[in-house]
Order: structure tokens, then sequence, then C-alpha cells
């Protein structure tokens, strides 16, 4: 398994926090982006669309499921090869 770097991780929680208008210290890793912050599915898609546009990668729509946090992101993006 590859692993994320911090800058990616701090890359990923500022897109994160971008796009569910949160601020950095609003939102933990294991903090859930639908029953704690209210993201609905349409923010889940744009989260999913901008880490592949930002991080150059190719995440496929089955791993929305696993990307419930950003512990979660952070699992997905360390499990793609690049």
């Amino acid at each position: 398994m590859a692993v994320v770097t911090p800058d990616e991780k701090q890359l990923i929680k500022g897109i994160v926090c971008d796009i569910l208008e949160l601020e950095g210290d609003e939102i933990a890793d294991d903090s859930l982006f639908v029953e704690d912050h209210d993201a609905d599915s349409m923010r889940l898609i744009e989260i999913l669309s901008s880490l592949e546009l930002n991080l150059r990668v190719t995440i496929e729509q089955s791993e929305l499921s696993r990307m419930v946090n950003l512990q979660g992101v952070y699992e997905v993006i360390g499990n793609i090869a690049r």
C-alpha cells in the first residue's frame, strides 16, 4: 500500500474543506462528511472529481462508499497506483 504524504494530506484536506465550506479546524480525520458536515451526494462527487484533477489520479465511483471521511479518502488515494 502506498503512503499518502503529509503534503498530499494537506492538499486533500484543503480540497474537502473548500467543497464542504469548512475551516481546517472544523474537520477531523474521522469526522463523517454526510453525518457531521451535511454533505450531499453532489458534494461527494465534487470532492472525488476535484481530487482526480488535483492529484492527477483516477478514482472509481465505487470507492465513494469508502470515502466517508478524510481517513477513508487517504486510504483510497494511498491504494491508487501512481
